[in-house]
């Protein structure tokens, strides 16, 4: 009797196996569905696939399905079904990770479906485009706020004519000569890198290689070619101020996307086998924590005391320039810096149809001290409201990281909280 109860209970067990697929399992065929369908949009959109490094075999059988149009009714029903799939995995007793990988598919699902819509001519408000594609919001700001800034830049640069033309007029002595762009660049990225290195534990093989180019919309781009490489393009086609040095090197290098990427092969790619970090869908959540830690890792990187005695002593010399002025400059720098979310203002009105192309730009010129021109309009236009991860991401990320410890007075606390956000799995709801 006890040996048959036992084979009751032994089968009710197997039975109930049976029933419950491995969650596992499920996940791991999820992403695999996942990265297939970000490589097959990116068949019909040529800016999609940021970075892709997982098998050639899935790359080879997407490119075999590729129609005359995007099949945006099979390509959203095969999301829902994904979406449906991954909500119902219980991950509440799982470890951390786990559940931070949930979160991850369910919000970069979201993206998808909206960039498919997209693609199939739906159209999205600037505020709604953001908050399905990069899950965030950049809040309204007043003209008041800008006009305040502006006034402070008036005292620190008086004189006679406009402020923009006395901004540039003072600027043009801190432009990096065209001879001396690469040996002020190449400095500029290995101390990033040797300072990167003494916190963060980087794979022996990484490396990249660094390209200058032009006709871009862009000034500096990072193409992450999979087993820790890199291509890092520069754009020199506008002058490069000395300043621009630095924040490309460390938000295209080190400790911004060539590690990020790099980071999250190792660790989740490799060590797990979560294939949906294989490929990069650039309009989607990861993109705001890419850009968002990118800018804020040229802090963590070069302090502020720290930036400006290297500059003086090691990147003025090598550019040629002049010391005389440069505090005056760092000060005008922070306080332009403030004003990039007057861009971002005026795009969200120009794209949403609410102001004409010359209203946009009497607007910047303005409040954004931006002479508009068809290069102004350019990225804008091609990559939408892409442009809010990076104030608005720089700032999710610094208040995500000061507030869980001082890392004013505690700079090792700060690398700790920073190599963790680009590690593991985040979207932008995490930093909130």
């Amino acid at each position: 009797m006890k040996k048959l109860l036992s084979l009751v209970i032994l089968g009710g067990i197997i039975a109930a196996c049976a029933q419950k697929p491995d969650e596992n399992l499920v996940m791991n065929q999820v992403a695999e569905s996942y990265a297939k369908t970000v490589l097959e949009i990116g068949l019909y959109d040529p800016l999609y696939v940021d970075a892709y490094y997982g098998p050639k075999e899935w790359k080879t059988e997407v490119e075999q399905r590729k129609l005359d149009e995007i099949p945006s009714a099979e390509l959203l029903k095969r999301m829902d079904e994904l979406n449906e799939k991954v909500k119902a995995i219980d991950v509440s007793e799982k470890e951390e990770m786990l559940k931070l990988r949930k979160l991850y598919l369910l919000k970069q699902f979201v993206a998808v479906k909206a960039r498919i819509e997209m693609l199939s001519g739906k159209k999205f408000t600037f505020n709604e485009e953001s908050d399905a594609l990069y899950d965030a919001v950049v809040p309204d700001f007043e003209d008041e706020h800008f006009a305040e800034i502006i006034n402070e830049l008036e005292k620190l640069v008086p004189g006679k004519g406009s402020l923009i033309d006395r901004l540039s007029k003072f600027q043009k002595d801190f432009v990096i000569p065209k001879d001396k762009v690469d040996a002020v660049f190449r400095a500029a990225i290995e101390e990033s890198r040797k300072r990167t290195k003494q916190h963060i534990t980087l794979p022996e093989n990484e490396n990249f290689e660094l390209e200058y180019v032009t006709d871009k919309a862009w000034a500096g781009y990072n193409w992450y070619k999979g087993n820790n490489f890199s291509l890092i393009q520069v754009n020199i086609d506008f002058p490069i101020l000395i300043d621009r040095a630095i924040d490309l090197a460390s938000h295209e290098g080190y400790p911004g996307h060539h590690v990020y990427n790099s980071l999250l092969e190792s660790n989740l790619v490799k060590k797990r086998g979560w294939v949906e970090f294989s490929v990069y869908p650039l309009f989607s959540p990861q993109s705001l924590i890419a850009e968002g830690t990118a800018n804020y890792g040229i802090n963590v990187v070069f302090p502020r005391e720290e930036r400006m005695k290297f500059e003086k002593e090691v990147l003025f010399p090598l550019a040629g320039l002049d010391t005389e002025k440069v505090d005056l400059y760092y000060q005008i720098q922070e306080l332009t810096h403030e004003l990039t979310y007057a861009r971002t203002s005026a795009m969200r009105n120009y794209l949403d149809g609410k102001w004409s192309k010359e209203e946009t730009g009497k607007w910047m010129e303005k409040y954004a001290l931006r002479r508009a021109h068809e290069s102004t309009f350019r990225f804008p236009e091609t990559y939408r409201s892409y442009i809010i991860n990076y104030n608005w991401g720089q700032d999710l990320v610094k208040e995500y990281v000061e507030k869980r410890g001082d890392v004013e007075t505690n700079p090792d606390k700060r690398w700790e909280i920073f190599t963790h956000l680009i590690s593991t799995p985040q979207v932008p709801t995490n930093l909130k």
